[in-house]
């Protein structure tokens, strides 16, 4: 996988979650913070949960080994979480724009959150890291339709045809 391809990915992981955060954002935040069962709580539980995890995983490609995710206590707010997961899509693409080809084939060694040590390609990280933001939208939007409220479309194809449309 190439520099180019990941920018690609990345830049729909950008779209899918900013267009899903445009629509949580009309929450009351009574919804918002409302647990609904699952593994997260509810849209609130897994939107800090998915940005802790893009967080972390931009740590780890520093250098870092951070050992424990962010909580809902760390971020109060929907406009705090908003705000906080620009500046991780920008620190996402900064990072990107200054790595090459070679290092992203190479093997990238990080520590889990219990401190164990793995090693994997560094495009799969960050491959991996888009995954799970998708997996993780896909709940989000579940539980957007459990309250009743009309989720965006995020599946990838359309980010490929409004590209095309737009130029």
């Amino acid at each position: 996988m190439t520099r180019e391809h990941l920018e690609e990915l990345f830049a729909y992981d950008r779209w899918a979650t900013d267009k899903l955060l445009d629509v949580v954002g009309t929450l009351s935040e009574e919804l918002y913070a409302k647990d609904l069962g699952t593994s997260h709580g509810g849209i609130r539980g897994t939107l800090i949960h998915t940005y802790g995890a893009g967080e972390i995983w931009l740590k780890r490609w520093g250098g870092e080994s951070p050992s424990v995710l962010i909580t809902e206590e760390d971020i109060p707010t929907f406009s705090l979480l908003r705000k906080k997961w620009t500046a991780l899509q920008e620190g996402h693409a900064a990072f990107l724009k200054g790595v090459s080809d070679a290092r992203l084939q190479s093997s990238h060694p990080y520590r889990n959150l219990k401190g164990e040590l793995f090693t994997t390609e560094l495009w799969r990280q960050m491959q991996h890291v888009v995954n799970h933001g998708s997996y993780h939208r896909g709940q989000v939007v579940a539980m957007l339709r459990q309250l009743g409220v009309k989720p965006p479309t995020t599946d990838l194809i359309y980010f490929y045809l409004e590209r095309r449309k737009h130029g």
